[in-house]
């Protein structure tokens, strides 16, 4: 004898929502848990004075000389690597969130920039990058002269 099931879709669906619930509540208890390469991006600022573009990134216990910058048409591009250290293995961890890999970043900048006199300066984990705008868009100002 055949036994047949009922279709029941809000069960399914409530079924998937509580799925969903709980994958959210892990990450936002367990935000460690959830590591990818992405996570290990630098959060940056970006803005632009009359004369300069300048980005702020955070990037706390990165060696500076371990950092490549470079520019590419309007794309700044920041790479690095946090490098790992030694797992104590005679300890028992009970919270282990630090990260660490590979990273790269690109930022598209909003005017042309002369990357050959940028200056990159890096100090208690935030790197400065400040970039002077092209000639042609830096604003020019001019004088009115009375006669």
């Amino acid at each position: 004898m055949n036994n047949l099931t009922r279709l029941e879709p809000v069960r399914d669906f409530l079924s998937l929502r509580d799925a969903m619930d709980q994958l959210f509540d892990e990450m936002i208890s367990q935000p460690g848990s959830m590591a990818t390469a992405s996570s290990l991006m630098p959060a940056v600022d970006l803005y632009q004075t009359d004369e300069a573009v300048v980005i702020k990134a955070y990037l706390p216990g990165i060696n500076p000389d371990d950092l490549k910058i470079s520019v590419t048409g309007d794309v700044l591009t920041i790479q690095g690597e946090q490098l790992a250290e030694r797992e104590n293995k005679e300890a028992t961890y009970h919270i282990h969130e630090r990260k660490w890999g590979s990273f790269s970043r690109s930022l598209s900048l909003p005017v042309p920039v002369q990357t050959d006199k940028a200056t990159a300066e890096y100090e208690n984990g935030i790197l400065t990058l400040t970039m002077p705008k092209a000639e042609g868009i830096r604003p020019k100002t001019i004088t009115v002269k009375t006669k």
